[in-house]
């Protein structure tokens, strides 16, 4: 028996990389899948359904059950439609895995509103949406009696620290994070947990980051294990739509062989300088430096997705 035996799963952006290997794992689990894709191209313009139809095609030739979708998933009335097709051809809704996304990078200076509308469009509003449809659905089941575990998986990156030149981007993935932990104290009484990845792989969106390509390319030895492969981020969504999964609200690092938890934002007593009253722009100009003691360098506050991509490249195994 597989870990998702009975449980039904909409998947989106299932028709290549990261999505897809999501699709073909959840369903050797035993999952129904729902493989939602619009089919456009990195930038989010164009659309085909092949992508979703092929995947749907793999699943069926392993002995799994697949249906495809190619809503996109900022379109309100299509994305209920697809709710309800995962409930219509299926019988219910167990899992939504959010994982569509796009990239248009530019530096803020150059960034035109286009750009920018259209990555927090697909990244913020293509969370929203189906989370949406699926909450509304969950809330009325639990009303009619059924108390079924439910899982919801958001997307979000490494970028979300900040990446140079992804100002659209970074921004999206950080408010993915929050817009999981509200999710999860919100979905909790419906029986939802929702968690959200922060995957590290090669992908379509990876390999346009520039100085990424020579860094995520497979292994000259195909025997080698391949850190970069989107399939070694599958196995925890899977273990994280399983009903008995214990973790809500919880942000995860996931990449190669490496599984982590972020802590997230912390504030810890030696993080706060105090005084009496209200503070002065003079006081604050003598006691403010404290808190950057051991911090290194503030003025090297930002970070590089390319460095995080290097240091994971090069990070030896701890187990």
């Amino acid at each position: 028996m597989g870990s998702l035996d009975g449980r039904v799963a909409i998947i989106t952006g299932a028709g290549r990389g990261i999505g897809r290997e999501h699709a073909l794992l959840m369903a050797s689990e035993g999952a129904k899948i729902v493989v939602n894709d619009l089919g456009g191209a990195a930038d989010g313009t164009g659309a085909d359904a092949t992508p979703a139809e092929e995947v749907v095609a793999e699943i069926e030739a392993m002995g799994g059950e697949a249906v495809a979708n190619d809503a996109s998933v900022t379109d309100w009335e299509a994305v209920q439609g697809m709710i309800n097709q995962a409930v219509e051809h299926f019988g219910d809704l167990h899992i939504l895995i959010n994982n569509a996304g796009i990239l248009r990078d530019r530096v803020v200076v150059n960034m035109t509103e286009p750009e920018w509308d259209a990555v927090i469009d697909v990244h913020m509003k293509g969370h929203f949406v189906p989370t949406r449809w699926a909450a509304a659905y969950w809330r009325e089941q639990t009303k009619a009696g059924n108390e079924a575990a439910r899982s919801i998986v958001n997307t979000a990156s490494g970028a979300m620290l900040g990446n140079l030149g992804q100002f659209n981007y970074a921004g999206a993935k950080a408010a993915i994070a929050a817009m999981t932990l509200v999710a999860a104290g919100e979905l909790g009484r419906y029986g939802v947990k929702v968690n959200c990845l922060a995957p590290i792989a090669r992908t379509r969106l990876t390999l346009q980051t520039p100085g990424l390509e020579d860094v995520v390319k497979a292994p000259d030895d195909p025997s080698e294990f391949d850190k970069w492969d989107p399939a070694n981020i599958s196995p925890l969504v899977a273990y994280l739509s399983t009903a008995a999964c214990p973790f809500t609200g919880g942000v995860f690092h996931v990449g190669g062989n490496e599984v982590g938890l972020y802590g997230g934002w912390s504030l810890a007593d030696d993080d706060i300088i105090a005084t009496d009253g209200r503070w002065t722009v003079a006081d604050l100009q003598a006691q403010a430096p404290k808190l950057a003691e051991g911090r290194g360098d503030l003025a090297s506050v930002t970070t590089s997705i390319g460095d995080t991509f290097k240091e994971f490249g090069q990070r030896a195994p701890t187990a």
